[in-house]
């Protein structure tokens, strides 16, 4: 659930900082006690939000080992990701 003002880090989008995006793909609103649950979506219900910036998590180490053959490898991931803002939570919807 987000509302106004929540700070978000999402799977890596492939934009530019600074622009504007709208979700218009909602499947479930939450807003003043009251739940629209869209089949399959929500109509007429969009978030925009501002992209903030790119960056990357913290180091998640993968270790690989196979028993009795001296193998043993150690490799690290950082996920990709995009900080967003949210602007506006618009439910039109019925």
């Amino acid at each position: 659930m987000v509302k106004k003002g929540d700070i978000l880090q999402i799977e890596k989008l492939s934009l530019k900082e600074g622009r504007n995006l709208n979700f218009k793909e909602l499947f479930l609103i939450f807003d003043k006690n009251k739940v629209q649950i869209g089949r399959p979506l929500v109509k007429g219900a969009n978030v925009e939000a501002k992209i903030l910036t790119h960056g990357k998590g913290k180091k998640i180490s993968v270790v690989k080992y196979k028993p009795k053959t001296r193998y043993h490898k150690k490799t690290g991931h950082r996920q990709p990701y995009t900080k967003i803002k949210i602007l506006k939570v618009r439910t039109t919807g019925k």
